[in-house]
């Protein structure tokens, strides 16, 4: 669906990781395959950069991280058009007339301010937006996590940008989120008959969802020794997809009709005691490995890492959700740096038949399971059993499989681009309000105390291995494993 509003796309840390690595790609995509109506993209940042000085940077680091199937130098001059670069200080409110002068240089229907910045800078930056009239009603503002570090600071966060903006207008962004496999994760549970029966305590023993990422900290010790795999990925993606797992069906595909939804969900996921804390949550931390064949230091090694940090690599985590849909079904989430392979999938293992009359293949029994494959490949897997040929009756474990790329012939927008274009579509189904990210935080907070009470060091891991033992311990005690096929 084309974008038909004209637009300012203003995107604040215009000379940033995250704006030249993400979002400048992904409006190019948007740009070449015609789904961006007309519009103009304002980079801002504190370097005195011309014109061309800062469309030289954004080629270059385009052309390294665009597919080069997808780079075409006429189309990418087309599109650098749309970018203007606009030197200010986000910090200085005597910039912000000028800013306003070039947001308005050219009418558009809707403008949004992508705040690519630290969260300890949303504030002012939305102060003085609204000091210049700049958050009026065709205004949008996109936050970009982490959201607080707990939750009075997260609520700190909301509060102050809730003062200049109202909610309809605040776009909190999980990427995850605008994955297409997640979305088919809507339209499988709620599109088809066949899986809302078995959507249930009855049929299913358990879910699992993983984030595992090859990759260690990349030079981000500063930031990520503050922050560790439970604020970075647990609060936010990991619970998210555990939301659209879980949830009711919404009455309609409004955008508040679905979170409120997943708001149920995260208000009936069941607390953590203390005890529970100590029993049901696994945190590690990587150690020297290797990863594809290269040897890579441990993360007390990583520049920026004290000696003597804890901080989290690895979290695996154990759950239930008390309601009538899930109640004692376990789900167990897992997220690492420095693990065997790059991917995130959703697992549900389905209960095996009541009276197994053939023998188990190998020996161990195979109930059915679907397997949803975000990245880095996106696909659906169904297994169950079939005869193998022969003249005996033994068993197989065999799979259907949705393979999307081979499925369907149109490109897929990749995540950021599809939530930029809904933000200027104005449509906020997948971005996370307020009370959904309060609760999360509500949640997740007492794991954080208890840790930092608990004086224990994490448990090491190889780099290159799926973490620490203690994280398969945590799923034999309900017999079962983690699903680790690549």
């Amino acid at each position: 669906m084309t974008t038909t509003q004209s637009f300012n796309m203003v995107l604040f840390g215009g000379t940033g990781d995250l704006v030249m690595r993400k979002l400048l790609p992904a409006l190019y995509q948007a740009h070449r395959s015609g789904s961006l109506g007309p519009g103009r993209i304002l980079c801002l940042g504190r370097r005195d950069f011309s014109q061309d000085d800062y469309h030289g940077q954004v080629s270059a680091k385009a052309r390294e991280f665009l597919p080069k199937a997808d780079w075409s130098d006429a189309t990418w001059a087309e599109f650098a058009n749309r970018i203007h670069y606009v030197r200010i200080d986000a910090e200085n409110a005597d910039d912000y007339p000028a800013l306003k002068e070039a947001v308005n240089a050219e009418s558009a229907e809707v403008t949004v301010y992508y705040l690519s910045t630290s969260p300890s800078l949303f504030t002012g930056i939305c102060q003085n937006l609204a000091a210049q009239g700049m958050n009026g009603d065709n205004v949008r503002v996109v936050l970009e996590k982490p959201l607080g570090h707990d939750l009075q600071s997260s609520n700190d966060i909301n509060q102050s940008v809730g003062k200049y903006f109202q909610e309809r207008q605040i776009y909190r962004i999980d990427h995850y989120l605008g994955k297409e496999s997640v979305q088919n994760l809507m339209a499988l549970r709620f599109g088809n008959a066949l899986f809302d029966p078995l959507w249930r305590r009855e049929w299913i023993s358990d879910v699992q969802i993983t984030i595992a990422e090859e990759v260690g900290i990349e030079k981000r010790g500063g930031f990520y020794d503050h922050t560790g795999a439970l604020r970075d990925m647990v609060q936010n993606h990991l619970l998210q997809m555990l939301c659209f797992v879980a949830m009711e069906p919404p009455f309609n595909l409004d955008s508040d009709a679905i979170r409120d939804e997943k708001l149920k969900v995260l208000r009936a996921l069941v607390p953590y005691t203390n005890e529970d804390v100590l029993t049901k949550t696994v945190r590690g931390q990587y150690k020297a490995g290797a990863s594809r064949g290269q040897p890579v230091v441990g993360y007390l090694q990583e520049e920026g890492v004290p000696a003597d940090s804890t901080t989290e690599t690895f979290v695996a985590l154990r759950c239930e959700i008390a309601n009538w849909r899930w109640a004692g079904v376990p789900f167990f989430l897992r997220t690492g740096k420095r693990m065997a392979d790059r991917l995130a999938e959703i697992v549900i293992n389905f209960r095996d038949v009541p009276h197994q009359i053939f023998p188990a293949p190998g020996g161990i029994s195979s109930p059915n399971k679907l397997v949803i494959r975000l990245q880095p490949e996106e696909h659906m897997k169904l297994y169950f059993l079939a005869k193998a040929p022969g003249d005996n009756m033994r068993l197989q474990q065999v799979h259907l499989d949705l393979d999307f790329a081979a499925s369907f012939s149109i490109r897929r927008a990749e995540a950021y681009e599809r939530l930029l274009l809904d933000t200027i579509r104005g449509n906020l189904s997948l971005f996370v309000r307020q009370d959904e990210l309060e609760q999360a935080w509500k949640w997740v907070e007492p794991i954080m105390n208890v840790w930092a009470q608990d004086g224990s060091s994490p448990k090491p891991y190889t780099a290159g291995t799926w973490g620490p033992a203690a994280s398969s311990a945590l799923l034999s005690r309900d017999g079962l494993s983690w699903h680790e096929e690549a």
